[in-house]
């Protein structure tokens, strides 16, 4: 599922985004389906959109979260805390539609 919502973003990040971001605690017990999903997805996300910048972040003691910055500064986070690959896919896709 999240595979297919990743896919069906194709090259509509940058309609209404600016930039994402993905922060990831690199420390165990750091949510592994996040992991998972930048892992299985990112490539995917990338290719379609290879201007667009996403960044992923990994520090110690940080709250899994997904960043979005749309025009002119400003910005949406969704913890993604405890999260499957498929919930944290459809929390991407809700940024990647919604305007601030």
């Amino acid at each position: 599922m999240a595979a297919a919502v990743v896919r069906s973003l194709g090259s509509t990040l940058g309609k209404n985004l600016r930039e994402i971001r993905l922060h990831l605690c690199d420390l165990p017990p750091s949510p592994l389906c996040f992991r998972e999903f930048v892992e299985q997805n990112y490539v995917t996300l990338k290719r379609s959109n290879p201007e667009f910048p996403i960044l992923i972040r990994e520090c110690s003691g940080v709250q899994a979260r997904l960043w979005a910055r749309y025009d002119f500064g400003k910005e949406t986070s969704v913890s993604v805390e405890n999260m499957s690959a498929d919930q944290v896919a459809k929390a991407l896709q809700t940024l990647a539609q919604s305007k601030p």
